[in-house]
């Protein structure tokens, strides 16, 4: 079985079976936060190409007096603090492993702003789909710097292989059951990356 197929498989198998707590986590973040239930970002997948990334909602739209957004620690609170460290805001991205945009196992799609940013040996990172977890994500995901996470996403791309994807699988679930390395050790999610002096 290709990748593609057991992707897209194992994608719609999971919507399904998941469809009850999409419809709870919906109902939820509507009652607490109100809408949008979805987060949509641009995102950069496989050889650069731009996409439409899902997540559930996870930060109010708080505004300081000047009309500007909250820092994110202040606006990640309550039931979106509860999303957030339960992996549960990405549950929707099974939509865009289903339309093809991403893969369960691969590098985390980034910001659109770091793309010219990467030296010659972090763009490897685009040379395969993005995906809902991955190599980086298993070894300290937020919890550790760039240049770590990035030097674990070329790991990947240059070992890529089934087993290894079912190796990551597994240890996401463990990841997730312990809710660990949600954070950095600065903020409630990960610093913005500033590019490499390499």
């Amino acid at each position: 079985m290709t990748k593609l197929i057991f992707d897209k498989t194992l994608a719609l198998i999971l919507i399904l079976l998941f469809s009850p707590i999409y419809l709870i986590v919906s109902i939820l973040i509507f009652i607490k936060m109100g809408k949008p239930i979805l987060f949509r970002q641009q995102r950069p997948g496989i050889n650069e190409k731009i996409f439409g990334i899902y997540k559930f909602r996870t930060m109010t739209n708080e505004k300081d007096d000047k009309g500007e957004l909250l820092p994110d620690e202040e606006r990640l609170v309550g039931i979106g603090k509860f999303i957030r460290s339960t992996s549960l805001d990405e549950l929707p991205q099974l939509f865009n492993v289903l339309k093809g945009n991403m893969s369960f196992v691969g590098p985390r799609p980034l910001l659109i702003e770091y793309l010219p940013l990467y030296n010659e040996k972090q763009k490897k990172r685009h040379t395969v789909k993005p995906g809902i977890t991955g190599w980086a994500q298993v070894n300290g995901r937020n919890a550790i710097s760039w240049k770590q996470k990035f030097d674990y996403d070329v790991w990947y791309v240059e070992r890529q292989s089934y087993w290894l994807d079912m190796k990551i699988l597994w240890m996401t679930f463990l990841k997730v059951i312990k809710r660990s390395d949600i954070s950095s050790d600065t903020t409630v999610t990960m610093e913005k990356f500033e590019g490499s002096p390499e």
